[in-house]
């Protein structure tokens, strides 16, 4: 339940925000705006204020605003030998351009919408985890994986990603997503001599499910060693002696500096007894190095998923996070290259489906859309639950400048065709074209969902 309020409050921010762009722009235009809504389908609730009837409609999946003669002429009578609407509010007796302005105006109030979210997280604490930024350095590599296949160590550098030269570990992620179970250019520099080889992005359940750890890769998230906080009782690290503070140096002669990092070496290992090397700190200040031996055991991750996994039984120190609080003028440059980012991402995905490269299955109705906005809700702060605002603005916004009938991009589609043969395209034609793109839609929206819902295995649930 708290998912369905959480999407449908997300989503109707996103559609108040659209559709009052359409209003606006047709309210200084001069058409006139028979209904604002809120959703689809049946009414439930609204107000009449002037010549529009303002609305929240039952299905909270969109919204829309109807202009008078929008789709027609709605029976305004036509002079004799004319072929435009005799009411001045009707939106077809007003000039192409201010139609054109009318259509572009829902997208671009959600880009605004997606800067203003960005600008604003940007000027307030913006906290972003160092290591995404940086430079790919490698801190664990899992044996038998595409990764160790290509001959890459822990310690080494990626430094070729597909297109990219010199990632940072948010590319090489973002690169990885868009060639899901395709084979990419890869190169990394090992003890200072750099190799060029291919990586197959390798890829068995769903696209949600993907994490760097497919490949075989865990990032270095921090210089230092991991540290411990506070440790689980009756759990290995307990029982052989490790302490609040305390570091691990290495483990079997490993430096490394990352709890994920430590936990894949651990699954490797198979519960064999590891040897830790700790940095202590003496009550004098001074630091002491101590060697411990400990047994890893199968364990729950407490809050985590059922599974059970290799582990010591400690709380790791979080890596460092950089927090910006920038002045109003950097802010709006920040949001711009974050939303300028994202929009690059998502019109390289619509490409990329169109050439069959990203498969549609990795496309998200609400049901999947609801999932990542309750995840983003339950994370620390609300950068998360911002951040996915934006990115769910922005692509609400290219997808309805999709040259598509009954979206906003297919409306300016016709009217620029009009525009260049300098007369209206046949309503019955038009008519025809919009019934036809309207259950294309409904199909392509019946797929999404039907695939979110067997992600979540509910048709398997059902069976005997």
């Amino acid at each position: 339940m708290s998912t369905i309020i959480q999407l449908a409050i997300v989503l109707g921010i996103m559609v108040l925000v659209h559709e009052f762009g359409h209003f606006a722009v047709a309210k200084l235009c001069g058409i006139r705006v028979e209904v604002f809504s809120i959703g689809f389908g049946k009414r439930l609730f609204g107000f009449r204020r002037g010549d529009t009837e303002y609305q929240i409609a039952a299905v909270p999946l969109g919204g829309y605003v109807k202009m008078a003669g929008e789709m027609g002429f709605s029976g305004n009578e036509l002079s004799p030998g004319s072929v435009a609407p005799t009411d001045p509010g009707d939106f077809n007796a007003h000039p192409r351009w201010q139609r054109i302005l009318v259509a572009l105006a829902g997208p671009i109030a959600n880009f605004i919408l997606a800067l203003g979210l960005m600008t604003g997280v940007s000027m307030l604490h913006n906290e972003v985890q160092e290591f995404i930024d940086g430079p790919a350095h490698t801190d664990y590599v899992t044996p038998n994986t595409p990764a160790a296949r290509t001959g890459i160590h822990s310690g080494d550098t990626i430094v070729h990603y597909d297109t990219i030269e010199n990632p940072t570990w948010d590319q090489v992620g973002i690169r990885s997503l868009l060639n899901l179970n395709q084979t990419v250019p890869f190169s990394f520099i090992h003890d200072g001599q750099r190799t060029d080889t291919k990586l197959f992005v390798e890829n068995k359940g769903a696209p949600d499910d993907f994490s760097l750890d497919n490949l075989g890769i865990i990032p270095q998230m921090q210089t230092t060693p991991v540290q411990v906080d506070s440790l689980e009782p009756s759990m290995p690290a307990a029982r052989a002696g490790l302490k609040p503070h305390d570091k691990i140096v290495s483990i079997d002669g490993l430096q490394l500096h990352s709890v994920p990092a430590l936990l894949s070496y651990l699954q490797d290992q198979a519960g064999k007894p590891a040897s830790l090397v700790i940095q202590r700190t003496a009550a004098d200040g001074t630091a002491q190095t101590l060697p411990i031996q400990v047994t890893p055991e199968l364990a729950e991750t407490p809050g985590g998923p059922k599974e059970k996994d290799y582990r010591l039984g400690f709380v790791a120190v979080q890596p460092p996070v950089k927090v910006e609080r920038l002045p109003f003028d950097k802010a709006v440059v920040a949001s711009w290259q974050f939303n300028k980012k994202g929009s690059l991402l998502i019109v390289e995905v619509l490409k990329r489906l169109f050439t069959r490269q990203v498969s549609v299955k990795s496309l998200q109705s609400p049901i999947g859309i609801g999932q990542q906005i309750h995840q983003a809700a339950q994370m620390p702060g609300w950068m998360p639950l911002i951040g996915l605002m934006s990115y769910i603005s922005l692509n609400l916004g290219i997808f309805n400048l999709l040259p598509i009938p009954i979206l906003d991009g297919g409306m300016i589609l016709f009217l620029l065709i009009e525009t260049i043969m300098r007369r209206d395209v046949n309503q019955q034609i038009k008519e025809r074209v919009y019934q036809v793109a309207f259950v294309c839609l409904l199909a392509f929206f019946a797929f999404v969902i039907f695939n979110d819902l067997t992600k979540l295995n509910l048709f398997t649930k059902l069976k005997p």
